[in-house]
């Protein structure tokens, strides 16, 4: 079983958990959340599955997405843009650095800004439980100088 197809079968059974019957319709919008290396939004996801088969409704996937965030097989984010875009919530952890111009969301990981984040959390006497790091910015332009304080 390929990574594409354990993942549609998790959601599956997350879906049954929560008391959905398995449409064909419901198994394109998984497999479609599945095979995705972005971060795609509600919209996005129809698209592509839309695709596929032109008589899936919006509803059905903002449906879906909303059972599998519940559920927890999916995370939201909501970035500046005011669009919420999911992930599979079975990654290992990552930071998001988005980019102001294009909307590219790229996915990062910095054991110095994780122990930054552990030490400043026990520094004010807590234990980190979970965050979320979110940057936001825009691509240097070649030959670009930075600005000087």
């Amino acid at each position: 079983m390929t990574g594409v197809e354990q993942r549609v079968a998790g959601f599956e059974g997350q879906l049954r958990d929560a008391g959905l019957r398995m449409t064909q319709q419901r198994r394109l919008i998984l497999r479609v959340l599945a095979e995705a290396d972005d971060h795609p939004d509600a919209k996005g996801i129809f698209t592509r599955a839309f695709a596929v088969d032109p008589t899936l409704s919006l509803s059905t996937v903002y449906r879906t997405m909303k059972v599998l965030e519940t559920q927890g097989a999916i995370e939201r984010h909501a970035f500046e843009d005011g669009v919420s875009r999911y992930e599979h919530a079975d990654q290992e952890h990552h930071d998001h650095l988005i980019d102001v111009e294009s909307g590219e969301v790229i996915e990062f990981s910095s054991d110095a800004i994780e122990e930054l984040q552990r030490r400043i959390a026990a520094e004010l006497g807590y234990e980190l439980v979970r965050h979320r790091l979110e940057l936001y910015g825009r691509k240097k332009r070649p030959g670009a100088r930075g600005k000087k304080a």
